[in-house]
């Protein structure tokens, strides 16, 4: 769910026959993401929907809600949320969500494309980890003085301000997870414990063809083990989890590479050039020749 003020068709549904839950991206998975990150008010999306949005998700980013005033009863992945004054509550990728906020209500929406999340620092596998699950607190004053920076930088145009955009999106990214960790039980922690050691094994081996039971086997777990960690942390099983890392690899490549469609697919594990873009075109909506089209005009 993205807020537009302006009134510019943000989305485009990807929903098939075979797709039960609407997907939503910004300009679809086709086109470069708009700007850096995006920002908008609450009410400019709720209100033209009598503060009501349906169940759908998202593909290509994560999201963040900072509700100044009122309030929102929230649904991701079938669980319930309560957002109130003065919290923040961020959704990640693929989570299933849906909002119903009171009348009236105030805040912000700031999205944040996954090529900007996954270039967070690599040293803490953990962090990244915290990223794949719903988190929800209370924003102090050095929280809300970030955003309200970020939002000022998002509105202005200075020669540095896609740089001034990343650094700042990824410093509120990192306090998002930060003020996660308070939350944890023991069973959440070890599980994203684990979470951290996989994408930690997978980010060091992106470009080698291995499975799932080759990750598992690396973490001294049974596939099936990985599979309900992965599937906890994050709503995706291994297989489709490995293959969405290489893929936002991928389109990192084809957009700021010079290398051929075929290399890039050596490069990610894949043998056959023909069945790589036929993944790619399945996962992305367009053929890598498209898609990096887009970055050459």
């Amino acid at each position: 769910m993205l807020m537009d003020a302006g009134g510019i068709n943000w989305y485009y549904s990807c929903m098939s026959a075979q797709t039960l839950i609407p997907s939503f991206q910004l300009f679809g998975e086709t086109s470069a993401f708009p700007d850096v990150i995006h920002h908008e008010r609450i009410r400019d999306r709720a209100l033209l929907h009598d503060w009501r949005i349906g169940t759908h998700r998202h593909t290509d980013m994560v999201q963040l809600f900072h509700m100044e005033r009122g309030a929102a009863e929230v649904r991701i992945d079938g669980r319930s949320y309560r957002l109130q004054d003065g919290e923040f509550l961020y959704i990640p990728v693929h989570s299933v969500h849906g909002f119903a906020f009171r009348k009236g209500s105030e805040g912000g929406v700031f999205s944040f494309p996954l090529t900007l999340k996954d270039a967070l620092p690599a040293a803490s596998a953990e962090l990244s980890a915290r990223l794949t699950r719903p988190l929800q607190a209370a924003c102090d004053a050095a929280f809300v003085r970030l955003l309200t920076a970020l939002v000022q930088a998002f509105e202005d145009t200075g020669t540095f301000r896609a740089s001034l955009l990343a650094s700042l999106g990824q410093a509120v990214l990192i306090s998002v997870a930060q003020a996660g960790v308070s939350g944890e039980d023991a069973e959440e922690a070890a599980t994203q414990r684990r979470m951290g050691d996989f994408i930690r094994l997978l980010r060091e081996d992106l470009s080698a063809a291995r499975g799932a039971g080759d990750y598992a086997r690396s973490m001294g777990i049974t596939t099936g083990h990985l599979n309900r960690i992965c599937r906890a942390a994050s709503g995706l099983s291994v297989s489709d989890y490995i293959e969405a890392a290489r893929m936002t690899e991928a389109r990192r490549l084809l957009a700021f590479t010079q290398l051929s469609i075929a290399e890039i697919g050596y490069r990610l594990g894949y043998t056959d050039p023909s069945y790589f873009s036929r993944r790619f075109r399945n996962v992305a909506g367009a053929t890598p020749s498209v898609y990096r089209q887009q970055f050459l005009n």
